[in-house]
């Protein structure tokens, strides 16, 4: 590993001494040669770079990354301040954040490296203070085997997709440095996670605490390790902890948000009010009610926008989702008078539709939850201690909520494994799945929904049926699975 970044170091170094020797034309040129092989599709996928550790994602494209990151941030904000920079617990966190950190240093950018943290507070942190930038280390729910990197501009936000392709031009050769290439420097800023841990607490302390309240909380072995357990107790919870250390060798392995069970049997077995479970970043959250039902986030949105709506802080009674988003949930919240509008799947689309429309909640059934009364991206924390606010201050346990919602109608998805990046981002132009879904939709007319996409953050292809009736959605499920299957896999 340290051969490799020696040797990208010195292919940097390298660019810079073209450009004075030679000009743009060689800068380039060194650079293509200095790049290991890049897929012909797209780095940057619906949450940053993403893939298995050793493969698409190493040392050296890191430390690139990093250095064209900073040169990007840099020639946006057109002066050189801090970015910050903070990771998961996954066992290559620390070497890519090393890499990364190399390259952002060598654009003459000063890091401010937070260690082990939510993927929020990078946001959060770079959006409070003179960072022209955030990175942030992790792939999210992805296996161990994974990791991915995320950018954040200095408002807080994913980076817009115009700079994403600047990035990836530099990586491909095809944009020149500009400016001086001074050498920036590399602080850890730890103790910064605090003020983020501060502004968790802050606009709920007026409303009380949770005091009384038992809450489980599944930490997934990864980035909330230290911070969450904490919060909660703070806030005056009784915290009962699994999975709760940082190990890179079991992030996301049968735990956290999504895998359910472990949480659901601990609710029960402690008589728990309310249970959590975070993905291994920490910027989604999935609840367990208290009696141990799954809570996905079509659920925490209604009930959270049911609140807001309450308090007259909803905005057109405006709710932003996905197309991923339950029939029963859409149909439930119109007859409360709301508005739903569904985007992508991605919280970068959820985000930037919120932005366009002035909505101020939006997210995914997934989980990631965006408020933006209280932050700008999505965040697990955020959203669990809002969730367990409200069950507090109305009295009402989060079952006896849920009932009182909605039904959702019969929805399945259904992952098919497409390793090839290639035949996966193409899938649309194969006519044999093109026609299954044709055939299917026809069949089902207005009783049913058909979404077929490749996944942006893993190599899969996502199939989801959702029909009125459980015995058609199994059905065309099956179908439909099996074409991609025989055609795609």
């Amino acid at each position: 590993m340290v051969s490799s970044i020696t040797r990208t170091q010195g292919n940097i170094r390298g660019l810079a001494v073209a450009e004075s020797n030679h000009g743009e034309t060689a800068l380039n040129e060194n650079l293509a040669f200095s790049l290991i092989s890049l897929p012909a599709t797209p780095l940057f996928g619906t949450d940053g770079i993403r893939g298995k550790v050793g493969e698409l994602l190493n040392a050296p494209l890191a430390l690139q990354i990093g250095f064209w990151t900073g040169v990007v941030l840099r020639n946006h904000a057109g002066e050189t301040r801090p970015v910050i920079l903070g990771q998961d617990s996954r066992n290559s966190s620390d070497m890519l954040a090393m890499a990364l950190s190399a390259g952002l240093t060598a654009a003459g950018i000063e890091v401010w490296y937070l260690g082990l943290c939510p993927t929020p507070c990078v946001s959060y942190l770079t959006s409070m203070s003179e960072a022209i930038g955030g990175v942030m280390i992790s792939a999210s729910h992805n296996p161990p085997e994974d990791n991915g990197i995320k950018v954040f501009g200095a408002d807080g936000g994913k980076l817009p997709q115009a700079l994403q392709a600047e990035i990836e031009a530099g990586l491909r050769g095809k944009l020149p440095v500009t400016g001086g290439m001074n050498c920036g420097r590399h602080y850890s800023r730890q103790q910064l996670v605090s003020d983020y841990s501060q502004a968790l607490k802050q606009p709920l302390q007026r409303d009380g605490s949770l005091q009384g309240m038992k809450i489980v909380l599944d930490l997934a072995w990864g980035a909330a390790v230290g911070l969450a357990p904490q919060v909660f107790m703070e806030m005056g919870a009784e915290v009962i902890c699994l999975h709760n250390a940082a190990d890179g060798d079991r992030i996301n392995v049968d735990c956290g948000s999504t895998h359910l069970d472990i949480l659901q049997a601990a609710v029960q077995e402690h008589h728990a009010d309310i249970g959590f479970a975070f993905d291994g970043d920490a910027d989604r959250v999935l609840a367990v009610d208290n009696t141990g039902r799954q809570v996905n986030g079509d659920y925490i949105l209604y009930l959270w926008g049911r609140h807001l709506q309450q308090q007259q802080q909803l905005p057109d009674n405006l709710i932003v989702s996905t197309v991923m988003a339950n029939l029963g949930f859409e149909r439930a919240w119109q007859q409360q008078g709301g508005k739903l509008i569904r985007t992508a799947v991605g919280d970068q689309y959820v985000q930037a539709e919120m932005l366009r429309t002035g909505g101020m909640l939006g997210g995914e059934q997934s989980g990631h939850i965006l408020c933006r009364h209280y932050g700008l991206t999505g965040d697990g924390l955020l959203t669990a201690l809002h969730i367990a606010n409200l069950v507090k201050q109305t009295g009402v346990s989060l079952g006896e909520l849920v009932d009182q919602s909605f039904q959702t109608y019969p929805q399945l998805l259904k992952n098919v494994r497409v390793v090839d990046r290639d035949r996966r981002l193409s899938w649309q132009e194969c006519q044999a799945v093109q026609d299954a879904i044709a055939l299917a939709e026809a069949a089902m007319g207005d009783s049913g929904r058909i979404l077929v996409r490749a996944s942006g953050t893993e190599p899969v292809i996502r199939v989801m049926v959702e029909a009125a009736d459980a015995e058609l959605a199994q059905h065309w499920t099956n179908e439909l699975v099996a074409k991609v299957q025989q055609h795609l896999a």
